[in-house]
């Protein structure tokens, strides 16, 4: 279902809503991330970002759920969380189902999140990227971001994540106070 675009809305996931997110996570990651990594790694990533007490401690910490739906379905999501401190937006999840990817459905997201960073006075938007998701990098590409650094995090069970660090200023509006 790829090329023309389609409008979705995006909206609030509520904590009765995680398991809906596991959901699309599994569908999303066990078709996008073969090839990148292992099998293995990507069931135990799965397990270890995705379980719903994770993702319950994840919305305890400040991390805000949207997804994006279609027709009233859900066929993507993003998580974000704003660290007022330091004015950082950071973007932990985008993901969309393959059979909507290439519809502008993650453009919608990051464009979302870009808003949501400054509404809420983020000078800068962060995110990690699988260096091997190169579909992902140039869309973030597009979207103005660039790369600050090149990471490997050891995630436990004899996995790495291999990351770039991506960074978007956010430009304030003329007049508005930095």
């Amino acid at each position: 279902m790829t090329g023309t675009a389609i409008q979705a809305s995006i909206e609030p996931v509520a904590e009765a809503d995680l398991p809906v997110i596991r959901s699309l996570a599994e569908r999303i990651w066990r078709v996008s991330y073969p090839g990148m990594i292992s099998e293995d790694q990507i069931e135990y990533m799965l397990g270890w970002m995705y379980s719903i007490e994770r993702l319950r401690q994840d919305l305890r910490s400040g991390v805000v759920f949207e997804w994006a739906r279609f027709e009233g379905t859900p066929v993507g999501y993003l998580a974000t969380q704003v660290e007022s401190v330091s004015a950082v937006l950071h973007l932990h999840k985008v993901y969309v189902l393959p059979e909507f990817q290439g519809r502008g459905i993650g453009s919608r997201l990051i464009d979302h999140a870009l808003r949501t960073a400054e509404s809420a006075g983020c000078r800068t938007v962060r995110l990690n990227v699988n260096k091997g998701n190169s579909r992902a990098v140039a869309c973030y590409r597009r979207h103005g971001f660039t790369q600050e650094a090149s990471v490997v995090n050891d995630i436990g069970g004899g996995f790495v994540m291999d990351d770039y660090v991506m960074v978007r200023p956010i430009q304030r509006p003329s007049g508005a106070e930095t």
